[in-house]
């Protein structure tokens, strides 16, 4: 799904948000007593801040005003800018470094604890003033034909947005770059960066619903003409449909969620339009989806049905092979029984022993060929009946 900027028209004059704002904190009076012991310098392990947080920005009417360059200075920024939102983007963020925003803005520690642990569920929870969204970004990757799934957590706030990033996808550097190019939007607030990462996490999935769908028609061909290594991909492409549905179902009743609060958080209108089409894509999506899985079942199903045609009519291959071989190994048995018996005669007749009475008597001849003739005639008459000749 391409970038879709006839989604947003001209929103109206921005003007200044109303709503809580953090006053700026003075500088924490040391308790009297004897001074405290000097802390130890950080380990060189841990690594620094720079390394996770991706980008940190402070805006004042939808404009970057500062690019600070660690989370504490962000904070100094932000105090100093009653007017101004913080726009704080981590990738794989360290325990210490949550626990610091926890602190800032006042995060509760139950979604801290989700953001550390990642693997969660696609979700949407309040505390307090705070909006708390988990979300499942997936991708395509063309190479390996699979679906690559990452995890984003989201902490909004009256004058703040966190994302805190596990896994590739998506880019969000994209998203806050096309917010930047429409300030008006932005003016609006954090609800309107969430809005924006909403609609790109919907957007990602498009490529991934046509490259399981080309995956899907390969596949099909693949079970008719018989691949014997297409049941393994139909299991794990099911598997990926599995975790794509995760993914989506749950986000359809959050952004449902988002809509049955317009009234009640006096949501800008230009933001209710724009979190409606996104609420029909991802509705499309999971639909899609939901297809899938069915198709890959049928698929499965024929699948099992033609390898088991397939392995019923080799299994009557060979029968009709063994029993061809049967017939073969009758006839020549019987022909083998019929040239027995003259054999057996003229070995007995041909042992020329003295005291043998037929030697010397004149019929012997004619008896010992009569005899072999009625043996091998007789023989030929019973297996004909049977059916061995």
């Amino acid at each position: 799904m391409s970038e879709r900027p006839d989604r947003r028209p001209s929103p109206p004059p921005a003007g200044k948000r109303a709503g809580w704002r953090r006053p700026a904190s003075p500088p924490a009076t040391p308790p009297a007593g004897p001074p405290a012991a000097p802390q130890p310098a950080p380990s060189a392990a841990a690594p620094p801040n720079h390394r996770s947080v991706i980008d940190s920005a402070v805006y004042r009417d939808g404009r970057r005003i500062a690019s600070p360059a660690t989370l504490a200075e962000t904070f100094r920024q932000l105090r100093e800018e009653p007017d101004g939102m913080a726009w704080i983007g981590l990738h794989r963020p360290t325990e210490p470094e949550l626990h610091s925003l926890a602190a800032e803005f006042n995060l509760h520690e139950l979604a801290v604890e989700d953001a550390l642990e990642a693997h969660q569920r696609p979700k949407l929870e309040r505390y307090g003033d705070t909006l708390f969204v988990v979300l499942r970004a997936a991708r395509y990757l063309d190479a390996q034909e699979e679906v690559d799934f990452g995890e984003l957590h989201i902490f909004v706030g009256p004058d703040f947005l966190i994302t805190v990033r596990h896994g590739g996808a998506p880019d969000l550097s994209t998203v806050r770059h096309r917010m930047e190019q429409t300030p008006e939007l932005l003016s609006l607030g954090p609800e309107a960066a969430l809005y924006a990462i909403l609609d790109a996490v919907v957007d990602g999935y498009a490529p991934v619903v046509e490259g399981v769908q080309t995956d899907i028609d390969e596949i099909e061909t693949e079970v008719f003409r018989g691949d014997p290594a297409v049941s393994r991909r139909i299991y794990e492409l099911s598997r990926e449909m599995v975790e794509f549905q995760r993914a989506t179902r749950p986000l359809v009743g959050m952004l449902h969620g988002l809509m049955a609060g317009f009234a009640k958080y006096g949501t800008d209108e230009e933001l209710q339009r724009y979190l409606r089409d996104v609420a029909d894509h991802v509705t499309h999506t999971s639909e899609r989806v939901d297809g899938f899985r069915q198709a890959l079942t049928e698929i499965l199903t024929v699948n099992a049905t033609l390898v088991s045609q397939q392995q019923n009519a080799e299994m009557r291959a060979l029968a009709e092979a063994g029993f061809e071989q049967n017939e073969e190994i009758k006839k020549i048995s019987s022909w083998a029984a019929i040239l027995f018996a003259p054999t057996l005669v003229g070995t007995i007749y041909g042992m020329n022993f003295e005291d043998m009475p037929e030697l010397k008597w004149a019929g012997g001849y004619p008896f010992a060929i009569l005899l072999m003739a009625v043996v091998c005639v007789s023989l030929y008459v019973i297996f004909k009946k049977r059916d061995w000749l």
